[in-house]
């Protein structure tokens, strides 16, 4: 039989926990002029996305329209600053259609982009393989 103060103890190390845990939520909005080169575009999208401190889960809704075709692919990138480019650190699942849903664990160094406003969301298209519309995620 465990004694209560060692159940107390443990107990209070699960409280302290969950204490810790932070829930943040990080907002896009993409367009042209924001893409590296910028682009001419009637395109324009957002994300949504909420990052989990304990899970280092980040779950997403991205929502676009008026691209000039189909989306190609779609992604997170970093790190990078506003008006330079990075590679891709969260592919989002294809096909990339309006409106889509995803989640993805990140690692230390996606977590540490993503914090620091230096993660961005791109929408690919065929007349813009690099990209038609970015947005950089920010709390």
């Amino acid at each position: 039989m465990k004694s209560p103060a060692l159940l107390l103890v443990a107990c209070a190390a699960l409280v302290s926990a969950a204490a810790h845990a932070e829930t943040q939520k990080f907002h896009a909005v993409m367009n042209g002029a924001t893409e590296v080169p910028a682009k001419t575009t009637d395109g324009k999208g957002t994300v949504d996305a909420t990052f989990d401190t304990t899970t280092k889960v980040l779950t997403y809704d991205v929502t676009f329209s008026g691209l000039t075709g189909p989306a190609t692919m779609g992604h997170m990138h970093g790190p990078a600053d506003p008006g330079a480019n990075a590679a891709v650190m969260v592919p989002f699942a294809m096909p990339v259609t309006s409106p889509l849903h995803g989640t993805a664990t990140l690692t230390d160094a996606q977590v540490t982009a993503l914090e620091s406003g230096k993660m961005y969301a791109n929408v690919h298209t065929a007349a813009n393989p690099g990209g038609e519309i970015r947005g950089q995620m920010m709390k």
